[in-house]
């Protein structure tokens, strides 16, 4: 969590088909198992082509990017060397974590702008948000200020023949006079330009209920993060179907959340190495949930 928070910190300042359950008539691609390519942190600046061969060898057809920069592109190289290497491994990205700390501090689109034509390059359908900067959420006027920029950047995104979405940690649900900044972006984006990225590992870590959320806010959830909590250490992820988290409630109602393509992440306390760690992951979400 910490590591994950300082990245995106640092990174702001220095700059699937859906799944189909046999009693939902419901169509998806159920040989889509996506995997966030920030699981492999530490393994992908090293060296990207190896490290995405192991993605594709361990059965992911998926992948999330994340750390793209204006300046460093990702991990070194450029938007259409990274779409190649997919290519060649037979990997499709259909999402991308950009920081947009700037644009959601001030409205300078440059970032913005730069990342939505790299997204393009690898012909990705989300833009994906992942993250507020402390300083910008401080009270539920903060994030209505947060809920008008993401129109405007879903505005953007819908010219670039793009889809935005916002990815959730556990900060926005925090309550404010009894209202969560989590509900204030949900009421205040136009469902027309901005979806939710679902962090089920996160939404469970605040003491929300995701199965809730789809009630209330049916079809706006139309990606998530599947990463599961240990069950000693709740500040700790482990391997899919190793913790504590039930996601087989949460896969039978893909249909009301509006889920489209999930990713596999974790963050932290790899039993194995890491590329066994989603191999175990891998393995429990064909054969248990999809």
């Amino acid at each position: 969590m910490i590591c994950r928070r300082t990245f995106m910190v640092n990174t702001s300042l220095a700059t699937a088909g859906v799944l189909t359950m046999p009693s939902l008539a419901f169509s998806i691609d159920k040989k889509e198992i996506g995997l966030q390519l920030y699981t492999l942190r530490k393994e992908l600046p090293k060296d990207v082509k190896s490290t995405l061969e192991k993605v594709s060898a361990t059965g992911y057809t998926t992948v999330e990017t994340y750390g793209f920069s204006i300046k460093d592109q990702f991990w070194g190289i450029s938007p259409v060397e990274l779409k190649e290497i997919l290519n060649k491994n037979g990997l499709q990205t259909v999402s991308g974590h950009y920081n947009s700390g700037t644009f959601l501090a001030d409205g300078n689109t440059n970032e913005l702008v730069a990342a939505i034509e790299a997204a393009k390059i690898l012909n990705q359908e989300y833009f994906t948000i992942p993250w507020i900067d402390e300083p910008l959420r401080k009270n539920i006027e903060d994030y209505k200020k947060i809920a008008a920029r993401l129109n405007e950047a879903g505005k953007l995104c819908k010219k670039a023949g793009l889809k935005l979405a916002y990815h959730n940690h556990d900060f926005e649900f925090q309550k404010y006079d009894g209202i969560s900044g989590y509900e204030v972006l949900l009421k205040e984006t136009d469902k027309n330009l901005v979806d939710f990225e679902l962090d089920l590992y996160w939404v469970v870590y605040s003491g929300n209920e995701p199965l809730q959320l789809f009630k209330q806010y049916p079809g706006r959830f139309k990606m998530w993060h599947v990463k599961d909590m240990d069950k000693i250490s709740h500040t700790f992820n482990t391997e899919v179907g190793s913790g504590s988290i039930d996601f087989k409630s949460f896969f039978k109602e893909v249909k009301q959340s509006g889920m489209r393509h999930f990713f596999v992440e974790q963050e932290n306390n790899f039993g194995t190495d890491a590329f066994e760690s989603i191999k175990t992951s891998f393995n429990f979400i064909s054969k248990e949930l999809i």
